[in-house]
């Protein structure tokens, strides 16, 4: 960790100049990338995050996107607050929404999404501090601080390869496979192994490795929580395909081109990591406990939820331009469709809007997003988002794929005569017709909208794991009272009391 710089606050151009040629491992393609600034896999995603940090730099967004710490008279990006009271959260999902709005919500892993985890752990510190590990928890504070001064991009791989789940991690073969310490130093650790599902590990700075899968006695070695940075000795990114490299066009290729933050595995090939990077270490309980006795998991997937109300409401808008461009609007067939799909949408809102209304407090001084409206929504997400993909594409019918092959044919003065002709809608001349289906298509059927939709099922984990967090967090006890209440009006004759 180097010494705090105190770029505050940061803008696209310190964020790009920061991890440009920065020495950074980045495999695409069967190559390494030199440069992933200027990469077409990953430039257009650097910028569209470099937008991020513009936004939140500019003096016209002050109020919304920073605030100050007690102890420093220069704002910081907001996305580091620790929430206090209910308006300390809504202020946040202000700065939340505003970034999500950036990306339309297809960016899961923005640089507020592990910033939101790391303000979760600090909240409840004390759980990092159990076990004697009191360095730990003073790491912990000081990375923080290190991270929100200079508003550093951290994204995390949390979740170890899919390679044999029928053993656990300390009996497979190799033993390293998965990731964990192999040497300890006098001044840190050395990790090996793999991680996946690096999302956005490409674009940040910095890496965070913990387990949130469960782990059992004997696997101790990856029982830790550490930071990296992205160009460490050692450390290998392999990016899955682009989305965005594959994109001919922004005109026919809209979201795929600007919005894909890439995924990853994320190789640590005896990768040091000094004492004052590591959070958690060889610690089976403290490595369990760091999600769900802290705020991190509730912070963390609160604004998760922000960034879907957002994407929701695209896929809404969109549903009602093209039924509007279709002249059906009117019909109660139609109406009924766009009905449901309101419902849905309304129903995660709400849901948001519960888990500030009725946060709670945890540790000494701090509030979380509601646990039970959380998980309600995170349990629904997986059914939402497909649901509400569907009843797009049957809004969009046949014309979702009669679509001309790209922005080049209306270069073509004899084709254009006959899209001009046969692919308009009235107040919507072809090329406006296009150019809506073209997101749509985007959004519902590209190789980006299958990831899209891959992502929203399991961002939290497989379906079982949510319901069961929902059934753990869910309030029992109003209804256990009611039927004993109804119980008791009668007897085993039948007989009202």
């Amino acid at each position: 960790m180097d010494a705090v710089t105190k770029i505050r606050p940061r803008t696209g151009k310190n964020y790009i100049d920061a991890i440009k040629g920065d020495g950074r491992k980045v495999f695409i393609d069967g190559e390494e990338v030199n440069d992933v600034t200027t990469h077409p896999a990953f430039r257009e995603a650097i910028k569209t995050t470099a937008r991020l940090y513009d936004i939140a730099s500019e003096p016209a967004n002050r109020n919304i996107m920073r605030f100050n710490l007690e102890a420093s008279p220069k704002p910081i990006n907001r996305i580091w607050q620790l929430p206090k009271s209910e308006n300390d959260l809504r202020l946040r999902r202000s700065a939340v929404q505003k970034w999500s709005e950036v990306t339309f919500g297809l960016m899961g892993r923005s640089p507020d999404h592990v910033a939101a985890f790391f303000c979760g752990w600090m909240m409840n510190s004390d759980v990092f501090e159990q076990n004697g590990g009191k360095e730990k928890k003073k790491y912990l504070e000081n990375f923080y601080e290190y991270l929100s001064e200079n508003d550093y991009y951290v994204t995390y791989t949390i979740i170890p390869p899919q390679i044999d789940r029928s053993k656990p991690m300390h009996q497979q073969s190799p033993r390293d496979l998965y990731a964990g310490v192999v040497k300890e130093k006098d001044n840190g650790i050395i990790v090996r192994g793999a991680q996946m599902l690096g999302t956005g590990a490409v674009l940040s700075d910095y890496i965070s490795l913990g387990q949130i899968t469960p782990i059992q006695p004997g696997d101790e070695d990856h029982a830790i929580n550490f930071a990296v940075a992205c160009n460490s000795p050692g450390l290998k990114i392999y990016s899955r395909r682009s989305y965005a490299s594959a994109a001919n066009s922004t005109f026919d290729y809209p979201l795929s081109s600007q919005f894909d933050e890439t995924d990853s595995l994320v190789v640590f090939d005896d990768v040091f990591v000094p004492w004052e990077q590591v959070f958690v270490y060889r610690d089976l309980e403290i490595s369990k406990d760091q999600w769900w006795k802290t705020a991190a998991h509730s912070m963390g997937n609160h604004q998760a939820q922000i960034r879907f109300v957002t994407k929701l409401r695209l896929i809404m808008g969109l549903a009602k331009r093209i039924t509007e461009m279709n002249g059906v609007n009117k019909l109660p067939a139609v109406k009924g469709i766009l009905g449901e799909m309101s419902s849905y949408a309304a129903m995660v809102e709400g849901l948001l809007d519960a888990q500030i209304s009725n946060c709670s407090i945890i540790g000494k001084e701090f509030v979380e997003p509601a646990r039970q409206p959380l998980y309600a929504a995170i349990a629904l997400q997986s059914k939402v988002y497909p649901k509400l993909l569907n009843l797009l594409r049957e809004l969009c019918g046949g014309g979702l794929i009669q679509l001309p092959s790209s922005s080049t044919d209306f270069k073509n003065p004899q084709i254009k005569i006959d899209i001009d002709r046969y692919i308009q809608s009235p107040g919507y001349p072809a090329d406006e017709r296009v150019k809506l289906m073209k997101l749509t298509w985007d959004l519902v059927g590209s190789e980006f909208a299958g990831r899209q939709e891959q992502y929203e099922r399991f961002y939290a984990g497989p379906p079982f794991a949510t319901k069961t967090r929902m059934e753990s967090e869910y309030n029992f006890s109003e209804g256990e009272r009611l039927v004993d209440d109804v119980l008791a009006t009668y007897d085993i004759e039948g007989r009202k009391k």
